[in-house]
């Protein structure tokens, strides 16, 4: 799997753990940025990311700042997206079977080592169920494609 990858200056630790660990399980892995933990601002890489997945350059992508909460915001911005923010394995595997998330944001403040890890790799096997939660992505589909109108 193609997957974009990135943080702003409180995530590059956490992200320069998970691209080897991704790397490693046969991933391809587009690496945003940054490369150090200079200060910068989340929305540019987040919108990066986003873009890599919306239009198809990336099958997924991972974005980590201090809470997640900020990237996860910014991605949603992008249409095709659907960003969540996780927290435990369980957030982990259900934005995947419910809601067929594209694009997971972590925090690099709150979570430990094993855990992300966990976290990706269950983020990353677990599939779509699809059925009735096909049918609720999709109608948040129809609203982004029509709300662009407006």
């Amino acid at each position: 799997m193609k997957i974009a990858v990135g943080s702003d200056h409180r995530g590059v630790a956490v992200k320069q753990r998970i691209v080897p660990l991704l790397r490693q399980s046969g991933h391809e892995v587009i690496d945003v940025g940054p490369d150090n933990p200079g200060s910068v601002d989340y929305p540019d890489y987040a919108l990066e990311v986003a873009r890599q997945v919306g239009d198809g350059r990336a099958e997924r992508g991972i974005l980590i700042c201090g809470t997640g909460i900020g990237m996860c915001i910014a991605a949603n911005k992008v249409r095709g997206v659907r960003a969540a923010p996780c927290h435990d394995s369980i957030t982990a595997e259900m934005s995947r079977r419910h809601n067929d998330a594209n694009v997971l944001c972590l925090s690099a403040d709150l979570l430990g080592g094993e855990l992300l890890d966990r976290m990706v790799k269950i983020w990353l096997e677990t599939e779509f169920e699809g059925g009735r939660h096909a049918r609720r992505v999709e109608k948040i589909a129809r609203f982004e494609a029509e709300s662009k109108n407006r």
